[in-house]
Order: C-alpha cells, then sequence, then structure tokens
C-alpha cells in the first residue's frame, strides 16, 4: 500500500512446525505471546470463488486503516482504547463490514511478538512496550461491532516513510543482523535507494514473517491476513548499486531467468503463508492487495508479484484485491484512453481471476476523491465528479464477478474534499 501523505501528494505482507521451529530460533527463545480471547466475531461467507458473489448483502465491504492511522491514537491503554472505539464506530456508521489493520509497517508489530519489535507507532520509539496489547483490543473491539479483521502486513520493508534507521531498535532483528560478527547474514537485510528491506532471496527471511504471520493466527481470533503491494523494489541489474539481490542469484546456480527467480522467491513466500495460516486455522483468509494494473505487475524490474500465478494455481491466496486507483476517463498523454482505467483494467483482473478459484476484491481509491489527481485530461475527472466511487462499486456488482471492495484509506472518508463522493457511495450501501 503506497503511503497515503505520498498518494494525496500527487496534488498529496496450526503453524507448520519445520517453519515455526527455524523462525523460533532465529530468536534463540521460545514463543510467549498473550492470547487475545476469542470472541466469536462476525464472520461473512468465505467460501469458494463462484459462490461468493452474491448480492449486496453479501459482499465485503472493507476500509484500510493504516500505520498513520495509528500513529494518532494515544499511547496510553485508556486513550488508545477510546480511540480505536470512535475509529470503529466510525467504521460502522460508514456501513462499512470489515476493517484492514496495519500491524506490521516495518519489520514491527502492534502487538507483543516473539519475531519482531514493538511498532514505534505504537508508543512512538521502535521496541518500546506500551504495558498492554493493542492488537488484542482492536480485534475484539471489531468483533463486538460485527466487522471482520484481517491483520495487514508490509512483508518485506523495515525503513520506510516515517520511520527511518536511526529509529531501528536495538531489539530490532535487522539492526542486529547488520551489527553481529556473522558475516553470514550481512545480506539478510539490503539498503536500497536509502532504504532497509528484508532479502526475499533468503529462506530465513522466509521464515520470519511466516512465523510472525503464525504467531497472529495461532494468538488472535483474526478473520484474515492481508499481504500489501510491496515486494521487490525497482531494481537495474546492470548497475551494481542497483541490482539488490543479484548476487544471490548468481549463487543459486538456479536455470531460471532472474527475474523468474525472483518472482520465486516471492511465491515461495506467499505459498508457505498460505499453507501457515490454513495448517493453524483452515477458516482464516489469506490475500494480497497487488498494484493494479497488470502490465507493471508483470514487469522484469520491480515487484515481481506473480499474480498469474497466484490466480491461476491453488494454494497461493483465498483473493486478490488490486488497488484500481484510476477513474473511468483516464487518458493517455497521446489522448486516448488508458488500459489502466477503471473499466479496461476491471475487465483484466476479472479475465484473470476467472483462471482459478480465488475471490476478486478490487481496492479503491477514497483518497482521490475531489482532489486534483491528474490523469491528463484538462481537468481531472476526480474534481469534475462526485460519483466515481460509487459507479465503480455498481459496475463490479453489474459484473457478478466482484465479491467485495476496500477503500483507501479511513482517513480520506474524514476529509472534507471526500464528502460529496462519500454521500453518493452511501446511497448504493444498504
Amino acid at each position: 500500500m503506497t503511503d497515503f501523505k505520498n498518494k494525496r501528494g500527487l496534488n498529496m505482507i496450526r503453524q507448520l512446525a519445520g517453519v515455526a521451529l527455524a523462525g523460533i530460533m532465529l530468536l534463540g527463545g521460545t514463543l510467549s505471546v498473550q492470547a487475545a480471547p476469542g470472541d466469536g466475531g462476525s464472520k461473512l461467507s468465505t467460501a469458494g470463488n463462484k459462490e461468493s458473489v452474491g448480492g449486496p448483502s453479501q459482499e465485503l465491504r472493507g476500509v484500510w486503516i493504516s500505520y498513520l492511522d495509528w500513529e494518532k491514537l494515544p499511547a496510553d491503554e485508556t486513550g488508545f482504547k477510546k480511540g480505536v472505539d470512535q475509529i470503529l464506530e466510525r467504521c460502522v456508521e460508514l456501513k462499512m463490514n470489515a476493517v484492514f489493520v496495519q500491524v506490521r509497517p516495518d519489520a514491527d508489530a502492534m502487538y507483543p511478538s516473539a519475531y519482531f519489535p514493538w511498532s514505534r507507532f505504537v508508543t512512538g520509539t521502535q521496541g518500546q512496550d506500551p504495558g498492554y496489547n493493542p492488537l488484542a483490543y482492536f480485534v475484539q473491539a471489531a468483533h463486538r461491532r460485527g466487522l471482520q479483521f484481517h491483520a495487514w502486513i508490509n512483508p518485506y520493508r523495515v525503513t520506510g516513510y516515517l520511520n527511518r534507521w536511526n529509529q531501528v531498535s536495538e531489539q530490532s532483528f535487522a539492526r542486529q543482523w547488520l551489527s553481529d560478527d556473522d558475516a553470514a547474514n550481512d545480506r539478510w537485510v539490503l539498503k536500497y535507494n536509502g532504504e532497509y528491506y528484508l532479502n526475499p532471496a533468503v529462506r530465513e527471511v522466509r521464515q520470519r514473517i511466516i512465523g510472525g504471520v503464525q504467531e497472529i493466527v495461532e494468538y488472535y481470533d483474526v478473520d484474515g491476513i492481508h499481504f500489501d503491494d510491496y515486494f521487490y523494489p525497482e531494481i537495474d541489474d546492470e548497475d551494481p548499486g542497483k541490482w539488490f539481490d543479484k548476487p544471490e542469484y548468481e549463487a543459486s546456480g538456479s536455470s531460471l531467468s532472474i527475474s523468474d527467480w525472483r518472482r520465486e522467491n516471492v511465491n515461495q513466500l506467499i505459498r508457505g503463508t498460505y499453507q501457515a495460516v490454513k495448517a493453524a486455522k483452515p477458516q482464516v483468509q489469506f490475500g494480497v492487495s497487488p498494484e493494479g494494473y497488470l502490465d507493471d505487475l508483470r514487469s522484469d524490474s520491480r515487484l515481481f508479484a506473480d499474480v498469474d500465478t497466484w490466480l491461476s494455481q491453488d494454494g497461493y491466496v483465498d483473493y486478490i484485491m488490486p488497488q484500481i486507483y484510476w477513474g473511468f476517463e483516464h487518458k493517455m498523454p497521446d489522448g486516448s484512453l488508458a488500459p489502466f482505467a477503471f473499466s479496461n483494467n476491471l475487465k483484466e483482473w476479472i479475465q484473470l481471476k476467472n483462471k482459478g478459484n480465488a475471490r476478486l476484491y478490487l481496492g479503491l481509491a477514497m483518497y482521490k476523491t475531489g482532489s486534483g489527481s491528474k490523469d491528463n485530461n484538462a481537468v481531472p475527472e476526480w474534481l469534475r465528479r462526485n460519483d466515481i466511487i460509487k459507479r465503480q462499486v455498481e459496475e463490479g456488482r453489474e459484473s457478478k464477478e466482484v465479491s467485495g471492495y476496500c477503500f483507501y484509506a479511513y482517513s480520506s472518508f474524514q476529509e472534507s474534499a471526500c464528502q460529496a463522493e462519500l454521500a453518493n457511495l452511501m446511497k448504493v450501501f444498504d
């Protein structure tokens, strides 16, 4: 998920025993996490693809609640709970039935974890224990209101917007890997273009990410695990400063091309996560929200998110949620309708989704509504029209192939520029 403020600036990712053991051994300790008591919750139908496309009353209506929203919440327990209650009450007012809450933005955790340090977005300091379990409360509070809770994870990012390397805790395994005397783990974390990433080519990295998923599913009554769109950064294999994990490829002896090798690195994480989720609690859903344009996803220089495999073969995802963040009228510089304009894009995703059994949800850009987000029209569509999101939902419903919608982001629903669009959207939500 691209950071909200960066996007607004357009104008504004039963445990598998072997994997679990490996992940715990990496820590040199045991898994000791407070369980969040299950309260039943509100479970929408999560049956297979064909069966789950029903009328509006059956569709998923979700909203992304990011670390930017966490940062605004008070750090103390009483204030935090009050803030969460207010967020969730607002989600109910918006006629949502699910929340996708970021619980691991930067190789950190919004809960006591055996794998990751406390997120700085809980207390302001990475590694600092707030003295209570924020995730446990968030899950319980959502379920009390009939909302599904999906735990949103960024799998590879260590630093990013609002989280710099000097803010990474000494408790962080990433910092420890780069500062210990063990040369074997020096490339498990890579610095690239000023940011730090977990190396997707490393087995121990995948084990840790999967271990972190396992503890969430085992100890919390979540309805789903949700990965966002950050996988590989943009890479240039001709530039030693930008070739990222090329040394691992050269050492691997793989017969795959380097692009396909990178796709397989991500595929191993996606398969392993799916298996871990299903082994722990088969009813918990796992899905990914990739970038919205398929041609970009098939690039040989970035992301390496192999959606063609995920959607044509079982054992990868229960659903896909492409971020189709363009309007109906987006044009190319030559004035022709963009292939990624909403209707064109939706058709492509439906065709791909129909090659397998995963459900299709749509990620929609509430943050663009009422903005001057450029689309190569003289006056941007987002300024000229206030029913774009409403019509996107209606077109998804008319297709009979879309199982629900998720809106980016929660904070956008509060902005004055979005209110006319929101009023129109509410007309089609019963």
